[in-house]
């Protein structure tokens, strides 16, 4: 199995670790919630108003900033088996379908985003009373993280198509 390339180098390095830490941040923060959530209930009796939701809308940002780690790492699901089995220009023309769907998936989310964010960020959520727009925002601005390093897959792959075997 070959090394997962690296989009941007190392600034790109650098910035998509960063989102892994958030991530990783961002986790301690939903754990420390549920945790003082159910400490409060069960044992004081008492609730505050609003933690529940904090854990709920911090996952959405967690899956969405993970996922371009991920994406930026290569640590994504592939069918390395199948590809694998093709020549070099088979796994060229492989990789341009799959990163050309999932770009194509992506851009449709940010579109679906410009008429979604705006909409509920004049809803407030129940206990937080948080403009669910901060909440929404994190599909479009995931997306575009992930997007970044699919394009650049994708000239890669393209430029492994039509260049010469060696």
């Amino acid at each position: 199995m070959s090394q997962p390339d690296a989009p941007f180098g190392s600034p790109g390095r650098r910035l998509y670790d960063w989102l892994g830490y958030l991530g990783g941040v961002l986790l301690a923060l939903m754990a420390a919630a549920v945790f003082v959530q159910v400490v409060l209930r069960y044992v004081f009796l008492i609730g505050v108003e609003g933690l529940d939701e904090v854990p709920r809308y911090l996952f959405v940002w967690l899956v969405m900033i993970g996922a371009a780690a991920a994406m930026h790492r290569g640590e994504h699901t592939a069918l390395h088996y199948f590809r694998d089995r093709l020549g070099p220009r088979g796994r060229a023309v492989c990789r341009i379908v799959t990163e050309g769907a999932g770009i194509l998936l992506f851009l449709s989310l940010i579109k679906s985003s410009f008429v979604l964010v705006p909409n509920v960020q004049l809803q407030e959520s129940a206990g937080l009373r948080l403009p669910l727009g901060y909440v929404y925002a994190a599909v479009p601005i995931g997306a575009a993280l992930i997007l970044l390093p699919m394009a650049w897959r994708l000239g890669q792959a393209c430029l492994g198509l039509w260049q010469k075997p060696s």
